[in-house]
């Protein structure tokens, strides 16, 4: 899995729980029949009207063809007017690269399986235009420091091939998805920091 998308939904106030049952229920299994991978679905603690996901591609020449299956098949057709019913906001997406290989997700808790517990961190640096300067002295000293387990992901700078769903560009991020927070050392800027809760069916947890 090469590129991955970390997207971030502002849904209308109090409608979250029903876009994860929908999601949840409905939109895994279609997306992983044309080719992606849909790495985790989050609670934001933080904030109760965001949605957090993540899903993968094995190649940017994938990509385009997997998401064009998925949102102009009748998965998407029958389901689409209900999730978008629920939703603001989905422009807040990044493309990512991963840093170190993307270990293959475990298996997949059924529909209905409950919410597991514990807590998922995202953490996002933005360095702009100096993320070629930074990045090898953050996969070095930083990443490690969360563990084997832990995803390391830098923005992928590449033509976003379905405008369908728009991409953020420029922020020259590093994203580190982990399951605890740590001591940073000096001079490492200090991140955005999103707390997760997993859904029922989220791989990653």
């Amino acid at each position: 899995m090469n590129v991955i998308e970390l997207r971030q939904y502002r849904l209308r106030p109090g409608r979250r729980d029903e876009l994860i049952e929908l999601f949840d229920r409905e939109l895994v299994e279609p997306q992983e029949a044309v080719g992606m991978t849909v790495l985790g679905q989050f609670r934001d603690l933080d904030d109760p009207d965001r949605f957090v996901w993540l899903r993968a591609f094995e190649d940017l020449e994938g990509r385009g063809g997997a998401l064009r299956a998925f949102y102009f098949g009748p998965v998407w057709k029958a389901h689409r007017e209900q999730a978008n019913a629920t939703m603001l906001d989905s422009s807040d997406a990044r493309l990512l690269r991963p840093l170190r290989p993307v270990p293959g997700p475990g298996p997949r808790p059924p529909v209905g399986a409950p919410d597991p517990g514990g807590l998922v961190f995202a953490f996002l640096w933005s360095f702009g235009d100096r993320l070629a300067e930074v990045e090898p002295s953050m996969l070095d000293e930083v990443v490690p420091l969360y563990g084997p387990d832990a995803l390391a992901l830098a923005t992928l700078e590449a033509e976003n091939d379905f405008p369908a769903l728009p991409v953020r560009t420029g922020d020259g991020h590093v994203v580190v998805i982990a399951r605890r927070e740590v001591e940073l050392p000096g001079g490492v800027p200090e991140p955005r920091v999103l707390r997760l809760a997993p859904t029922g069916r989220s791989a990653l947890r």
